[in-house]
């Protein structure tokens, strides 16, 4: 599970580690990583299209500030030192719309701002080359990839990460000049 960036906690550890402030937890799904956030004193606010997981999500946590949205056009009116895609949240949406969800989510950072996304790497699917151009187009610039959210080193995205020939993972930091 760890080698797939899929630890408990893992990705709030990892965010632990890019400073305080507040987090968007952009496709919150049911709250499972917003919830973690907020137990460990972040400020969270949850976005994600599925009004059924949002409900689950505000009934588990009703303190958090919670929107049914979607990451294209969502428009929250404040920014963020953070906002998370972890899950494969990007792989969800429909490849013509991941351009604007990288672009809108863009416009939610403060200065400095990162944003975090972490995803599975498929030779037949999603390679981190494309998404670095989205990031790019956006206007953010790479800071650091990892193969984990405990920060493995990064050798590649080729998704033949089991045999050991390349990562099937990537956990990319994009950072708002």
């Amino acid at each position: 599970m760890v080698d797939a960036g899929e630890a408990a906690h893992g990705e709030a550890d990892f965010l632990d580690t890019l400073g305080a402030g507040a987090v968007l937890d952009a496709g919150c799904g049911t709250g499972r990583l917003a919830i973690e956030l907020a137990h460990r004193g972040r400020e969270v606010v949850g976005v994600d299209l599925d009004v059924d997981m949002v409900d689950r999500a505000r009934r588990k946590a009703p303190q958090i500030d919670w929107h049914v949205a979607d990451l294209a056009t969502v428009q929250l009116g404040r920014t963020f030192p953070i906002v998370v895609m972890a899950g494969n949240i990007l792989l969800f949406c429909k490849p013509e719309d991941r351009g604007a969800i990288v672009a809108n989510l863009s416009h939610h950072l403060e200065p400095g701002g990162r944003l975090v996304a972490g995803f599975s790497l498929d030779a037949q699917g999603y390679p981190v080359e494309r998404y670095d151009e989205l990031c790019a187009a956006a206007g953010l610039v790479l800071e650091a990839r990892y193969a984990t959210w405990e920060r493995a080193p990064f050798a590649g995205g080729d998704g033949a990460g089991a045999d050991g020939a390349g990562g099937d993972y990537a956990v990319s930091i994009h950072r708002q000049p």
